[in-house]
């Protein structure tokens, strides 16, 4: 039973918490651990004993059920609650990063010494419309996600409070109009092409190629395009591959398709570059069009290093600023430059204004969307790295006939689109090095693998 004391203007109620202290060895005695409370809030002193007794009543009801939270656990300042949440949360690298750079710049400061259990839905929503101010609603979507994912394990996993303060409720009051999707439009191959055009301008025969691989493949930019190496390439794969089994599987497959595979992604963890599966463990092999094949066996004449494409300087596009260097100049043109470093006017390609470069993986599934392409759902979903749901995903299965069908699909965009309209293509480049060919290290690059 709770016990009640007054002393003086001030009343006090103590009730066992469930626990017993500890001896040195961390072992339980005998003796019981109590809490004590002068109000049923911080600063709000109870009005009589009764109230008083009521609240301890409360208490032990909430230990009984195994409702109580400890009040050194409901004390836990969020700022420390977030980095701990941080450090054992079991999430993909790229993921962790994201995550802690948002709390480092966010949350940690704008809930800094608050207790975690005293925060209250008010509270929450005032953030909440703090946060849709000062950032982009992309980014305030994921802060304000990634504050519900921490109080949901503060009430499940780590017991720090009895409810989450993030209340849903059906709209009332002043009507918010949904946010929806930018609407896409048509984007014939044109712009691509010019895009490509403008690549080669200022990136060279590499910039072309780049440009193409993502319209032609849907390979995810930035990262599955950085980390795509040498010996995943078609004109190496499926000899190079490592994996014995899926070597002789695809030789066998492919010995008439040419196919790359996707095997990695590369990011930064901890400032390293490191490779990692794709997103979604999304590994795929994709067959191509002879006219890639053939751009990428020049590509990789041009330079020995285990990635495909390379920056400007020879180097892996991983530490470039690839967005402002070369993403925006192809999209939105640039100046003549003269000297050293000169290079024509880069003209803009209205259609792509203020796309990103993802919006080539985009049309390349609304290619293979046309009525004309004729391939199958699965074979789709497989390609752009996606799974089928259900017992449509579970029994569907992508055929050699369906690839085939795929490559030429896609060789005959190319020839009736480009070749037979007369848009302009660069010639092959001659006088290069032969590429690397032989050895595990020429082949593929010694980056860190993350599996996860």
């Amino acid at each position: 039973m709770p016990y009640v004391e007054a002393r003086g203007r001030s009343i006090r109620v103590k009730w066992w918490n469930g626990e017993y202290i500890l001896d040195q060895d961390g072992k339980p005695t005998k003796k019981k651990r109590y809490e004590s409370a002068s109000g049923p809030e911080v600063g709000i002193p109870f009005k009589d004993e009764d109230e008083a007794y009521k609240y301890g009543l409360d208490r032990e009801y909430e230990v009984r059920h195994g409702k109580h939270i400890p009040r050194a656990s409901r004390q836990t300042p969020m700022d420390e609650y977030a980095w701990t949440w941080y450090e054992a949360a079991d999430l993909r690298p790229r993921s962790l990063e994201t995550y802690k750079s948002m709390i480092k710049r966010v949350i940690a400061p704008d809930w800094n010494g608050r207790p975690v259990g005293d925060i209250t839905p008010i509270e929450y929503e005032r953030w909440e419309r703090s946060v849709s101010k000062r950032y982009s609603d992309n980014y305030a979507s994921q802060l304000c996600s990634l504050f519900r994912t921490m109080m949901v394990d503060a009430v499940t996993k780590y017991r720090l409070r009895t409810d989450s303060p993030i209340v849903t409720q059906k709209r009332r009051g002043r009507y918010v109009k949904r946010k929806v999707r930018r609407e896409k439009k048509h984007l014939p191959i044109e712009p691509i092409h010019q895009l490509a055009v403008n690549a080669h301008t200022l990136w060279g025969y590499q910039g072309w190629v780049y440009v193409w691989t993502v319209a032609f493949t849907g390979m995810r930019p930035p990262g599955e395009m950085f980390g795509f190496q040498r010996g995943f390439a078609s004109p190496n794969w499926p000899a190079s591959d490592p994996d014995k089994e899926r070597r002789e599987e695809a030789l066998s497959r492919y010995k008439d398709l040419h196919a790359l595979r996707v095997q990695y992604q590369v990011y930064r963890v901890n400032s390293q570059a490191t490779l990692a599966s794709p997103k979604y463990e999304s590994q795929r092999t994709l067959v191509i069009p002879p006219f890639l094949h053939r751009m990428h066996e020049a590509v990789l004449a041009a330079h020995e290093s285990p990635f495909v494409f390379l920056s400007m300087a020879g180097l892996p596009l991983l530490g470039t600023h690839f967005n402002r260097v070369y993403w925006r100049p192809m999209r939105d043109g640039a100046d003549e430059r003269t000297g050293r470093f000169g290079r024509p006017k880069i003209p803009a390609v209205p259609e792509m204004a203020g796309q990103d470069i993802y919006r080539l993986r985009h049309w390349h599934r609304a290619l293979l969307d046309e009525p004309g392409a004729d391939i199958a759902k699965v074979a789709k979903e497989a390609r752009m790295g996606h799974e089928l749901p259900g017992m449509e995903g579970a029994y569907s299965e992508v055929t050699l006939a369906m690839e085939e069908r795929i490559s030429e699909y896609l060789q005959s965009v190319w020839e009736k689109q480009v070749v037979a309209t007369g848009l302009w293509v660069p010639s092959f480049p001659t006088g290069l090095p032969s590429g690397a060919s032989d050895g595990v290290s020429a082949l593929f690059s010694g980056l860190p693998v993350l599996d996860g």
